[in-house]
């Protein structure tokens, strides 16, 4: 929690000014039954008069009594300002903390939390922390005045008054301690269900039109209301613990104000205590047993609080999965050359090998093609080289260096990958594009958009390059959704271009355009484009054929159709009469 505390702690002087203005607040309640017991011994029963009552007296502590009420209120509401101002402040802090760190995670890392995870983490366990550090700043100065300051003026009207918290004080605490153990294991298991509810939620909304195609709707129902059954159920195990807390106060703060009434009973009869002096007690011992009644409920606070700061302390301390490889950096010579140099790869989460001793060299301003059944390695072969993993063993060489020497985001600026699932954001398509080079100028952009074949479907557009675009870019075809995606790897203006079958969903007279500017404009660019047409690495420098997980075959269409049986294979499989179709168009 050492993370964590560091963050309140530059917040720690309006925690006291909260806690300040709440003894303020509590010295008050403390005050008034004095008072109250002036009103009715001397104002109304004339105690200390000869019987005689004294209106002027009761008007007189009545009007103080407001008053002070008054100032009470005053330093409550101020106590509730400043921890409000702290709690708030110290969730959006350790909400960016985070968001920064995630951030920063590696794929691997994003995947062992999960997507459903962080979203909980980051908005329910916040939540929860800053209602505990909320709690503790108010509530428990609240309680522990209520308990000391209230003892302590309870046994200053009778001794005697202390029996009744000495019996009640044990069966209240042990009541708390009970309900506290069996339910803290629970808040772990509530978030973890938060965590799963969220996942399927994620899915559904985004993968809604392949739930909706395939009349799915009943089966992701179902699965969402079992993790919502699951939800419910722990929700409903910590209610039904926390249901015996109250009504076990509630016993023992009866006895204790019966108790009270019957001491002081005693004590008036035998002239030792006026009945003014009986009524403070009552509400002191109220004042106490509630005190502890609301320190059962800070517990129940601080369970979950600790639990889901367990929770965030996990994410902001989780070290980069990529580390740099240090005193491994050497000024690259090279601008856009690639090396893989016995690259083998396993993916951590299944243990699967998919790469085994890859060897490749990529000249600076070729374009290589990367073809290969499904499942092959292709994605995971492109993806070592922006370090979105690392490979098991071997090494990757950028510009001559090794991508483990980098600063990742050094690294990453000279290398664009432009992915075949376009992820587009809610802006407009100007901003979208822009995201490649946000200092881009406005012809900069238009410029790489007419590389891409977006410009014109751009401008058709109602509002042209400031139309808005929905959530996930769902207002926009697979083509046009690839096309702008295209734009903005060009305009970031790598010095390597991967594209990772980022042109499945164009026809091929567009495609034949695309690669044609991509030759004309982008020639000093390294390209390595993944692709399962042939039509759209055939006109490649090189071609690399990938079979399970090797390179089966290297070299250019015509000498891979006369020395490779699986690339013959594969074209084969397509069309193979559309050859001449587009010819000179495509890489």
């Amino acid at each position: 929690m050492r993370i964590l505390l560091k963050l309140l702690k530059k917040y720690w002087y309006f925690a006291v000014l909260a806690a300040g203005f709440m003894v303020a607040e509590v010295y008050v309640d403390l005050y008034q039954p004095r008072m109250m017991a002036t009103i009715v011994d001397d104002g109304i029963l004339g105690l200390h008069n000869g019987g005689v009552s004294d209106l002027q007296l009761v008007i007189s502590t009545g009007i103080k009594m407001l008053l002070v009420v008054l100032a009470g209120g005053v330093c409550g509401m101020l106590s509730g300002v400043f921890s409000n101002v702290t709690g708030q402040n110290y969730g959006n802090d350790i909400r960016k903390a985070c968001f920064r760190k995630i951030m920063h995670f590696s794929f691997e890392q994003t995947d062992d939390f999960s997507t459903g995870s962080l979203i909980t983490r980051i908005t329910s366990d916040v939540t929860q922390v800053q209602q505990l550090v909320m709690q503790m700043i108010r509530g428990f100065v609240r309680c522990l005045m209520f308990f000391v300051g209230g003892t302590t003026a309870l046994l200053s009207l009778d001794v005697s008054f202390g029996v009744v918290v000495a019996c009640a004080f044990p069966l209240i605490l042990i009541d708390v301690i009970f309900v506290v153990w069996r339910t803290n294991p629970l808040f772990t298991v509530l978030q973890e269900s938060l965590d799963k509810l969220n996942s399927i939620i994620q899915e559904n909304v985004n993968g809604i039109r392949v739930v909706k195609a395939f009349i799915q709707e009943k089966t992701e129902a179902r699965r969402f209301d079992n993790a919502n059954r699951h939800l419910v159920e722990t929700q409903f195990n910590v209610q039904m613990m926390m249901s015996f807390l109250r009504p076990v106060m509630n016993i023992v703060l009866n006895i204790g104000i019966v108790s009270i009434i019957y001491i002081g009973s005693i004590q008036v009869q035998g002239g030792k205590m006026a009945p003014g002096a009986v009524m403070a007690a009552i509400t002191y011992i109220s004042q106490i047993l509630n005190g502890m009644m609301m320190l059962a409920m800070i517990f129940q606070t601080l369970s979950r609080g600790l639990a889901s700061a367990k929770r965030l302390e996990a994410v902001i301390t989780t070290d980069p999965g990529l580390e740099k490889l240090e005193n491994g950096y050497t000024q690259p010579q090279q601008k856009g050359s690639v090396s893989f140099r016995s690259v083998s790869f396993v993916y951590p989460e299944s243990g699967k090998r998919v790469l085994r001793r890859i060897n490749l060299d990529i000249a600076p301003g070729e374009t290589v093609g990367i073809i290969g059944a499904t499942g092959c390695g292709k994605t995971s072969l492109v993806s070592l080289i922006p370090r979105f993993y690392d490979a098991a063993s071997g090494k990757i060489l950028v510009d001559g260096v090794d991508v483990r020497a980098y600063d990742l985001a050094e690294l990453r600026q000279k290398v664009t990958v432009c992915l075949q699932k376009s992820e587009l954001f809610s802006t407009t398509i100007r901003d979208n594009i822009a995201i490649g080079d946000p200092k881009a100028s406005e012809e900069e952009i238009c410029a790489a958009a007419r590389a891409a074949q977006a410009d014109d479907f751009i401008r058709q557009q109602p509002e042209g390059y400031d139309t808005p675009v929905a959530e996930g870019g769902m207002s926009l075809s697979g083509g046009q959704r690839q096309r702008i995606a295209i734009s903005r790897a060009l305009l970031k203006k790598g010095e390597i271009l991967i594209f990772d079958d980022s042109t499945s969903a164009l026809d091929l007279r567009t495609e034949a355009a695309l690669y044609a500017a991509l030759r004309e404009q982008y020639a000093d660019v390294t390209k390595i484009i993944i692709a399962q047409r042939v039509a759209s690495v055939k006109n490649a420098d090189r071609i690399v054929v990938l079979d399970n997980g090797t390179i089966a075959a290297c070299g250019s269409h015509e000498q891979l159709l006369r020395t490779s049986a699986v690339y013959r294979g594969i074209y084969d499989s397509q069309l193979k009469d559309s050859e001449e179709t587009e010819k000179g168009g495509q890489a």
